[in-house]
């Protein structure tokens, strides 16, 4: 075939991860002519790919890079670009771009290829599933398989990457499992013998048989009904894919290969299903059909309806969807009942998750789409509200009685695959499900021909109809007998082999010791289900002439029926013979009288019991000896009668009990299983997740050596920076993640590496991100810088530089980069220079006030000295007054000396602080009682210790300051009593507290507020400047620390001191 012509099949091949070494070799050894190829890879959407360059090395046929609307022609190569989703109709090609916000979903490509090749090639598509990670390909493994087509799947056990051939192989569609260098002989194979599937070989109709019959052994699944041509192609074509040119070969195998009966099994059930198959149809079953359903619904009465057939659930849903649009806001009120059937376990297992791929866009519209549906992926899933609509179970059209009071049943396309016979069977089955003016949905090449006389044809194009049969009669005897009911039967199947295999050895001695003594009788064992296991003698006397039943009570006449019964239960309670005579039995136009005995027997089995029956006519003369109840019908009937009803009512209450454990079992099943269902496919999807990027770094690996090592190298680069780089570094994507940090930040901010990829939000650190969340967002929006200054939970400062994140291949901001600078130390020494800075400016400002109110104080005594000086002048040396003026004059003096003092100790405490130590109280104490010592004895003052806290580090000077100001103040504003002043020291947490309380005056709440201002006098009559407190504050306050009083007029005052200082606490 030459290039350019139409190919008659098209290769589709799904590699990722590992895939590229694959794909040379199986082109290394493909001579096939007249097929196309097409290589769906994963690669990344900003990859420059040159897989046409690569595998042209390996490939004598021409390689293109896949375009827009390309038909396909055979003998070429088609790739994929690597930006691009592709699918074929009509034999050509159609790309679509992949969304940006994909790229962190899984890729599957392989997937979409796969189904739209299976809609447009149907058994000419052939998928090839090479390595790679992820479960790519599953869907449209089963997709191919539906529409007829093969599937190959790589080896998983030497592949490098053995997921997605592992997930085919896992769908059970599979066809071969091979070596990449085998797969172009498998392939030209099928398409060699694939097609010589005719009906004329000899013996195809034995070996036919024996396989459907192999297949019966091994599963419930009998086939022997279906069309021999359907059944026959189907097997050849297996055979042929396994190169087995006749079906005898291919049976010796099947009966050595399990896993091929399997396939086979699977093979046979593959069926053809779609949304709205059929759209006319299915908008005349809306606009006609269900509006006279729901108009005849009851109220109350659930709407019922049988979808057989159902395969992987698209027809029961778009049903489902039909009646969701037509109930609209009573879709709550009404009870929705769907049986969707199936022979295909797996199939159902498909349908129950109501998961499909995004191909049925073509046959659901948009609404439909966005309404009953959940979009996942590349995948949509079927909402909650349509789901629980539908039940799926397991059932065999062929074998199990039909579901019954169905307002609609749909079998479509099935019963073209049976035999007429099979098909009289099913439809007279389909006619019993029906409800009264029920319909009957079929498909397109379906004919109710046998049932036709009980339908009215609805719409004749679409095959709809209506029952109108009101008695609904069903032989279900035509059924096999389900296999509940075959598992009592079993002991009695298992007694008639034994007693067969024994060669009558212990039945037959009982039975021929008996029968010495009987004469013209007629014998029969049963065993204790009432099933014939022998029988001697004519049986034509005395039971009834129809079709053999293996049930003797069936085969009796009613007299006779009601009289074993009853003497059967005897027999089998007691143990013993029972016997009853006098039995009318009308035999032609003459009554005879009849005897009958129920006797068990013994075998060497007891397991099993058989009785020995035995009839015969009454004789007059019978003068065996025993005694032989008179048979009443009267009273025998009404002991059945009640037997029977209290037999009933037993099976009843079993009946009831069992379908109410059933029905709680079946839904706890059911609901147990969609979850499992649901959390496989959670697990599952999380898993393509997190594989995705790893796929894609694994493809570019296999094929672009030279750009990895470039990376690598590119990557060292950047770790190497971040190791040397002492500033922490964190870059945050735009969803404000973080996606790296550099070794400082781990010192600096105390992240972990599983922080890597959260919010930034959500991270714990000694940072509060809080603060910076909306620099981020600023910097990203406008690609602008923002530098602040932050301070971390220890007690560090650091400067923050926020700096858009850019990628040189959009020149876009994608995120952000934060630096972070050490800035502890000089911020430090920042506040400690800020700190002597306002100390310096509180001495100005209080050295500024000093000088104001210290001009009118220094004045005064200068007054005094200059005008004493000029009276003394105008007075004789020998004036007595002359001394009264040097008295004024020394204490003018002092005074003036006491003011430039205080003004001294004012402009220094903030230096005086500097002169830390470990001061002792008692030293301190000490020296201020030997200052004030006169002042003591004079006014009889007593001061007392207590000073647990020894030891302080402070400024000896500032601290004496403190103790002699508040001293001299407890003895100065002294009541009539003799001054008490207590002075003592504790810890409290982190303070010192020096407490200093005396016994004086004491003074107002409002003279409290005034008493620490400079020059804030409150006796004027007393001397003093109105210095000291203020001092005693300022040197608190330079210290940290903090001084508040107590104190009510007449009780004294009491002084408080807080500092934070180290302690030496007294032992």
């Amino acid at each position: 075939m030459t290039k350019g012509s139409s190919p008659h099949h098209i290769i589709a091949i799904g590699a990722s991860a590992g895939g590229m070494e694959e794909i040379n070799t199986f082109f290394d050894h493909t001579p096939l002519d007249g097929v196309a190829y097409i290589i769906i890879q994963h690669l990344s959407s900003d990859f420059k790919s040159r897989m046409a360059e690569l595998l042209a090395r390996h490939s004598k046929l021409e390689v293109l890079e896949a375009e827009d609307g390309l038909m396909v022609k055979t003998n070429l190569v088609y790739l994929i670009p690597n930006d691009k989703y592709m699918t074929i109709r009509d034999n050509r090609l159609y790309l679509t771009n992949k969304q940006k916000e994909d790229n962190h979903l899984p890729h599957l490509t392989i997937n979409r290829f796969f189904n739209s090749l299976a809609a447009n090639s149907g058994r000419k598509a052939i998928g090839i599933v090479l390595s790679g990670l992820g479960s790519d390909g599953t869907e449209g493994v089963r997709a191919i398989k539906k529409a007829g087509g093969m599937i190959i799947a790589r080896n998983p056990e030497t592949s490098e990457f053995a997921s997605m051939p592992s997930h085919a192989i896992a769908t059970g569609m599979v066809d071969f499992v091979l070596e990449p260098e085998l797969m172009p002989n498998a392939i030209e194979d099928y398409i060699k013998y694939g097609a010589e599937l005719t009906y004329d070989n000899e013996g195809d109709d034995k070996y036919l048989k024996e396989i459907i019959e192999l297949i019966k052994e091994k599963s419930p699944l009998d086939f022997s009904d279906y069309k021999p041509s359907t059944i026959l192609r189907r097997t050849k074509r297996r055979a042929a894919q396994h190169n087995f040119m006749t079906l005898g070969n291919y049976l010796e195998f099947l009966k050595t290969a399990p896993d091929e009966v399997d396939a086979l099994t699977k093979d046979f059930l593959i069926s053809v299903t779609s949304f709205f198959r059929d759209k006319e149809a299915f908008e005349f079953i809306q606009k006609s059909v269900l509006p006279d359903i729901l108009h005849k619904l009851g109220p109350g009465e659930e709407l019922k309806m049988w979808v057989a057939g159902c395969a992987t659930g698209e027809e029961v849903y778009s049903l489902a969807i039909l009646i969701a649009e037509q109930l609209k806001g009573k879709l709550k009120d009404t009870v929705v009942k769907i049986f969707a059937t199936d022979i295909d376990s797996i199939a159902l297992t498909q349908a129950g998750k109501g998961v499909y791929p995004a191909t049925i866009e073509k046959a659901v519209s948009v609404h439909r789409l966005e309404k009953y549906f959940l979009k996942e992926a590349n995948n949509y899933r079927v909402k909650p509200e349509i789901r629980k609509m539908v039940i799926f179970a397991q059932h065999d059209l062929v074998k199990n009685p039909p579901y019954c009071n169905m307002h609609l049943i749909s079998c479509r396309n099935l019963l073209i695959y049976m035999t007429p016979i099979l098909q009289k069977k099913i439809f007279t089955m389909l006619l019993f499900g029906l409800k009264m003016d029920g319909y009957l949905f079929l498909g397109s090449s379906e004919n109710p021909m046998p049932i036709i006389k009980n339908l009215q044809v609805v719409n004749k194009k679409w095959k709809i109809y209506k029952n109108l049969e009101t008695k609904r009669v069903v032989r279900f005897d035509a059924f096999s007998i389900p296999e509940l009911f075959d598992i009592k039967r079993a002991p009695a199947l298992a007694i008639l082999e034994d007693s067969a295999k024994s060669a009558s050895n212990t039945l037959a001695e009982a039975i021929n010791a008996s029968l010495i003594t009987e004469l013209e009788q007629l014998v029969v064992c049963v065993d204790e289900y009432n099933h014939v296991v022998k029988s001697y003698g004519d049986t034509t006397k005395y039971l009834l002439q129809k079709n053999f039943n293996p049930n003797l009570e069936e085969l009796l006449p009613k007299a006779l029926a009601v009289a074993f019964n009853l003497l059967r239960n005897e027999a089998m309670k007691t143990n013993k013979k029972a016997s009853v005579s006098g039995i009318n039995l009308k035999q032609g136009h003459a009554v005879i009288k009849v005897s009958l005995s129920v006797t068990p027997l013994i075998t060497k089995k007891d397991t099993q019991k058989i009785l020995m029956v035995i009839f015969s006519d009454d004789k007059p003369d019978d003068a065996d000896g025993q005694e032989n109840t008179v048979f009443d019908e009267k009273i025998y009937v009404d002991q059945y009668t009640r037997n029977l009803e209290e037999e009933l009512k037993d099976l009843k209450d079993k009946l009831h009990s069992t379908y109410e454990q059933l029905d709680a079992s079946n839904e706890n099943m059911q609901s147990f299983n969609e979850e499992l269902i649901s959390a496989n496919e959670e697990m599952q999807s999380t898993n393509e997740e997190m594989q995705s990027v790893n796929e894609e770094l694994d493809t570019i690996n296999a094929d672009y050596q030279l750009k990895n090592k470039e990376l690598l190298e590119l990557n060292d680069d950047l770790n190497n920076y971040f190791k040397s780089n002492i500033n922490g570094q964190l870059i945050i994507n735009n969803e404000l993640l973080l996606m790296k940090f550099s070794p400082g930040a781990v010192k600096q901010v105390n992240l972990l590496e599983t922080d890597i990829g959260r919010p930034l939000s959500n991270i714990t650190t000694n940072i509060k991100f809080e603060s910076i969340i909306e620099d981020i967002k600023q910097v990203i929006s406008k690609a602008s810088v923002i530098t602040k200054e932050i301070e971390t939970n220890d007690g560090k400062w650091y400067q923050l530089m926020t700096m858009p994140y850019v990628q040189q291949a959009d020149n876009k901001v994608h995120g952000a980069i934060i630096t972070f600078n050490d800035i502890t130390q000089l911020k430090k020494t920042q506040l400690e220079l800020d700190k002597r800075n306002e100390g310096l400016l509180r001495i100005n400002e209080d050295l500024d006030h000093f000088v104001k109110a210290a001009s009118h104080d220094l004045l005064a005594p200068l007054g005094n000295i200059e005008l004493s000086i000029d009276v003394m002048n105008q007075i004789p040396l020998a004036e007595p007054r002359l001394h009264d003026f040097l008295t004024i004059i020394n204490t003018s003096i002092k005074k003036f000396s006491s003011l430039i003092k205080d003004i001294g100790t004012i402009a220094n405490v903030e230096n005086d602080m500097l002169a830390m130590e470990m001061v002792d109280m008692n030293d301190i104490i000490n020296n201020v009682e030997w200052s004030l010592e006169g002042k003591i004895e004079l006014s009889g003052a007593i001061i007392k210790r207590d000073l647990p806290v020894k030891r302080l580090r402070f400024s000896r000077k500032n601290m004496r300051s403190i103790v002699y100001n508040l001293v001299s103040n407890g003895i100065k504003f002294k009541r009539d009593v003799a001054p008490v002043i207590e002075i003592s020291t504790k810890t409290s947490g982190d303070n010192v507290i020096l407490t200093i309380q005396d016994n004086g005056m004491g003074m107002s709440k409002k003279e409290q507020d005034d008493i620490f201002k400079m020059y804030g006098r409150l006796h004027q009559d007393i001397e003093g400047h109105g210095i000291g407190l203020h001092l005693a504050k300022k040197i608190v306050d330079a210290a940290g620390g903090n001084i508040i009083v107590e104190s009510e007029p007449g009780k004294g005052s009491k002084f408080m001191i807080f500092l934070k200082a180290e302690t030496e606490v007294l032992a």
